[in-house]
C-alpha cells in the first residue's frame, strides 16, 4: 500500500500538469516570440514557459506552502516540509516554439530527496503518464482511457529501438552526434524526441526499448525516471550510479545494461 502523503502529492501534481497543460495549449500566442535564452542563443525560454511555471508553484503553494520547488525557469525555495517540488513547465520548448506537438509539463514531487510522485502531461498527444513509489504507474489518454504501463520485453539490442538528445551547447553536441554515430550501427534505430520528459514516458509504455541523454537537470527526468521504473524499466547514469549531468540512460532490463556499457566504452558522458 502506498503512502497517503504520496497520493496526495500525486494527485495535486495532476492537478497542476493539467492546468499548465492546458494554459500551453490552449494559450499559445500566434506571435509566440523567445523571453530569452539560457545555456546558448539556441537554448530559449518563451514567454509561456514563465507563464506555466507561475501557475504550478502559485497553485502547489498556496496548497502546500511550507514546501520546496526547484524549478527550471528560477523557482527555488528550500521549504520545511521535508517535500519538495522539481518543476519542468515545458519540457522540448523548441518543439514548442516550432509548433511541434512533442512537448510536454513535468512535475515530481520529493520528500527528503527521493521522487515519490509524478506526472508527465503532454497535451498534444491527449496522454499523461503518471506514477507513485511502490504503486506503479499509469496512463490516461482521451480515447483509451487508463492503462497500467509496463517496459517492452527485451530485445537483443540490435534489435532496440533507443532515443537520445543533443545539448545546446556547440562541442558537447558535437561530441553527442559522434556517440550517436558509433551507437547507431549496434541497436535498430535511433530517434530524438525532443522532449527527455516524453522519452522516459515511452520507456514505461513500450515504444521505446531505451534511452540516453548527457546534460540533463534534475526536472528534465525526476518525473519521467520514477514514470519508467514503475514501469518496470531500468535507470541510471554511469555504471553504478544515478542518472546526472553527466549521464541519463533508461531502458527494459536486457537492454539498459548492454546500453549503459556502450555509453560508458564510448565516453557518452564527456568531451
Amino acid at each position: 500500500m502506498t503512502d497517503p502523503l504520496h497520493r496526495e502529492l500525486l494527485r495535486l501534481a495532476q492537478e497542476a500538469a493539467r492546468r499548465a497543460g492546458e494554459l500551453l495549449r490552449d494559450g499559445r500566442p500566434a506571435d509566440l516570440a523567445v523571453a530569452r535564452t539560457k545555456s546558448s542563443p539556441i537554448d530559449v525560454v518563451t514567454e509561456m514557459d514563465i507563464a506555466a511555471e507561475k501557475l504550478i508553484t502559485d497553485l502547489i503553494s498556496g496548497r502546500r506552502p511550507d514546501d520546496g520547488f526547484l524549478g527550471e525557469e528560477g523557482a527555488s525555495a528550500a521549504g520545511t516540509s521535508g517535500v519538495r517540488w522539481v518543476i519542468d513547465p515545458l519540457d522540448g520548448t523548441v518543439n514548442y516554439l516550432y509548433g511541434l506537438p512533442t512537448w510536454a509539463v513535468s512535475i515530481a514531487a520529493e520528500q527528503d530527496g527521493e521522487t515519490v510522485a509524478g506526472v508527465v502531461a503532454a497535451p498534444m498527444r491527449g496522454e499523461t503518464y503518471q506514477a507513485v513509489r511502490g504503486g506503479g504507474a499509469w496512463a490516461t489518454g482521451a480515447w483509451e482511457g487508463e492503462r497500467t504501463l509496463a517496459c517492452r520485453p527485451a530485445p537483443p539490442l540490435d534489435q532496440a529501438l533507443v532515443s537520445t538528445g543533443f545539448n545546446y551547447v556547440t562541442d558537447v553536441r558535437t561530441h553527442q552526434a559522434e556517440v550517436a554515430a558509433r551507437v547507431v550501427p549496434l541497436v535498430r534505430d535511433i530517434r530524438r524526441g525532443g522532449s527527455a520528459a516524453i522519452d522516459l514516458c515511452d520507456v514505461a509504455c513500450g515504444r521505446l526499448d531505451g534511452y540516453y541523454e548527457r546534460g540533463l537537470n534534475p526536472w528534465d527526468y525526476a518525473a519521467g525516471d520514477l514514470i519508467a521504473r514503475e514501469a518496470g524499466a531500468l535507470t541510471g547514469g554511469r555504471p553504478g550510479e544515478g542518472p546526472s549531468r553527466e549521464l541519463a540512460v533508461a531502458g527494459s532490463p536486457g537492454v539498459f545494461e548492454p546500453l549503459q556499457g556502450l555509453l560508458e566504452d564510448f565516453g557518452a558522458w564527456h568531451d
